[in-house]
């Protein structure tokens, strides 16, 4: 299938929901960017600053899985809708905290909004476009991510400077609003009322997935620490904390945005020749990423260091659209957003709620370069634990036999229906 052979309502679909994720990115991680105002405004240390992530991760962690299985139950649409209003308001009102513990709950109410975005939009993705062109979608998807987190960053640093850091999250709330109202577009798909419901037990008797659980922990601690802490190291580089902001989110943008197109197409194509082929693209990224992030550290030049850094962000972020859609070949459609969902709860809460504050106390005891070698090797292993899915897959299919009854009953007339609306031309 190509671009040109795209309905109508799927481009809608794709459109509206990289616009959500850009934003809902924004969001996410301008915080990072204002670590240097919040530690001379509130006298926090660097463990304090990890916090901020970690209360957004673990509220984040502890409601995708309900939030997803509540995906898909009812209405994807409605969770995804109500996700942004709350997460929106939630960011307006962290510009107003008066205190550190006032401005960590608002971090945390963010989280509960993002989490019902996130495994339900990838689910109507998947149900809006055919398996042959699932990781490009899913990439394109992930692009508004990418670009949204970029740009937190830059515009976060440049208001701050300019306007103060509560300003920065009072104009980055107000956009959620209104697509919040224009989510309210999307086809609906419910696809989970079939007559049984897949449960997680059912789920986690597949080995391929208990693999990719283990390599998202170590994947995940590695990508959040470079996130939180990359603004932070690319001013020991030399920049300003507004020039860190603004190099960081251009690197971040370039080698992100090139990454996810080219780990997409790589990944869909390597999909037609083997069943793992989907797979296989995730550890190389990881494993060729490792040294371009290793010489970064130690880059004694801006333009190196950004150079190396831009090509390690390339690297890895080639993993995105293939592990998105390796998920939901794994797993049948009614269980996707409920997959999903529970991958999220599992390395948010065991992983990136963690990386913040181990490489924020090393770099207290040590320094930041020092704190920052121990995600190299989390990518590392992470990537040697998705050989293991490969693995998997390659003795048991992509369809294993625990799953077998969920493939097989197809769900109700009802879903059916709603997920071919998607299809129809405007």
């Amino acid at each position: 299938m190509k671009l040109s052979d795209f309905t109508g309502k799927q481009w809608r679909v794709l459109l509206i929901l990289m616009l959500v994720n850009f934003v809902n990115y924004v969001d996410r991680q301008i915080v990072f960017a204002l670590f240097p105002y919040l530690r001379q405004d509130f006298g926090l240390t660097r463990l304090q600053l990890g916090t901020l992530a970690t209360a957004f991760t673990v509220v984040l962690s502890l409601a995708s899985f309900p939030l997803g299985m509540l995906a898909d139950r009812i209405s994807r649409r409605a969770v995804i809708s109500t996700g942004i209003l709350f997460w929106s308001g939630a960011t307006f009102f962290s510009g107003l905290a008066g205190s550190f513990r006032t401005l960590l709950i608002a971090r945390g109410l963010v989280g509960i909004g993002e989490a019902a975005y996130t495994p339900a939009g990838a689910a109507v993705i998947t149900a809006a476009f055919p398996k042959e062109v699932r990781a490009r979608v899913q990439g394109s998807f992930d692009i508004g991510m990418f670009i949204g987190g970029a740009t937190g960053i830059s515009l976060g640093g440049y208001i701050a400077a300019q306007f103060g850091w509560r300003f920065a999250f009072f104009m980055v709330g107000i956009p959620g609003v209104l697509l919040g109202l224009a989510s309210l577009k999307l086809p609906e798909s419910v696809v989970s009322v079939a007559k049984e419901s897949m449960s997680l037990r059912e789920l986690l008797r597949v080995p391929a997935f208990l693999a990719l659980l283990v390599s998202g922990f170590f994947c995940s601690f590695a990508g959040y620490s470079y996130v939180v802490w990359g603004p932070d190291l690319v001013q020991q580089k030399g920049f300003s904390a507004a020039e860190a902001s603004m190099a960081l989110g251009l690197t971040i943008v370039l080698g992100g945005m090139l990454g996810i197109a080219t780990g997409a197409y790589l990944s869909d194509l390597l999909a037609r020749l083997r069943a793992w082929g989907r797979a296989a693209i995730v550890p190389i990224g990881f494993v060729l990423a490792a040294p371009a992030i290793y010489f970064a550290l130690y880059a004694s030049e801006k333009i190196h260091f950004l150079l190396l850094f831009g090509l390690g962000a390339f690297f890895l972020s080639w993993y995105h659209g293939p592990l998105t859609a390796t998920i939901h070949d794994l797993v049948p459609p009614r269980g996707h957003a409920t997959a999903l969902g529970f991958y999220y709860l599992f390395v948010n809460l065991f992983s990136m709620a963690i990386a913040p504050l181990v490489i924020g106390r090393l770099a207290d005891r040590h320094d930041l370069i020092y704190a920052l070698h121990v995600p190299i090797i989390a990518q590392l292993i992470g990537a040697a634990f998705f050989v293991v899915v490969i693995q998997c897959i390659r003795q048991h299919g992509l369809r294993h036999p625990v799953l077998a009854r969920h493939w097989e009953d197809p769900p109700c007339a009802l879903a059916t229906t709603a997920v071919a609306l998607v299809f129809e031309d405007s």
